[in-house]
């Protein structure tokens, strides 16, 4: 049961991914390889003058990746502490009298526990995902401001 949960959350996020990497970062790296690139064709510059354009160009998208990595994280570390506090209300049953009986209600409670994390945290994958669209959204945006 608790496998077929973390199934369940890894194909949200894998879900989530594809969509955020349609709807925004493969436009940003669109825009960072064609600003590169017009960096490269620029000849007037010297080849630092190169790199630091081309670093300029690729800055958006890394902030983007840096960002994006940080909400993964985040959410990740989310549906561990939901998790531990499982295992944690689970340990907190067992005594030096448990009987076999009693583990196997407790591992029955745990999966069930583990199931409502998967549950509770794909759940706020759309907002999640609202939201880092539209921190990529006004990333992206600015950038193209200020080229």
């Amino acid at each position: 049961m608790a496998e077929l949960a973390s199934a369940r959350v890894k194909e949200a996020i894998n879900s989530l991914l594809e969509d955020i990497d349609r709807s925004c970062m493969r436009n940003m790296q669109g825009d960072m390889h064609r600003c590169a690139a017009k960096c490269c064709d620029n000849r007037s510059l010297s080849m630092e003058e190169t790199h630091q354009c081309i670093e300029s160009c690729s800055k958006t998208i890394t902030e983007a990746q840096t960002f994006l990595q940080n909400e993964l994280t985040n959410y990740q570390d989310r549906i561990q502490r939901c998790v531990m506090q499982c295992q944690d209300s689970i340990r907190d049953k067992v005594t030096p009298s448990t009987t076999e009986a009693d583990v196997s209600s407790f591992k029955k409670d745990f999966e069930s526990c583990v199931v409502k994390c998967a549950d509770t945290h794909i759940a706020l994958i759309p907002s999640m995902l609202k939201r880092i669209k539209e921190v990529l959204q006004s990333k992206s945006q600015s950038n193209k401001l200020g080229m």
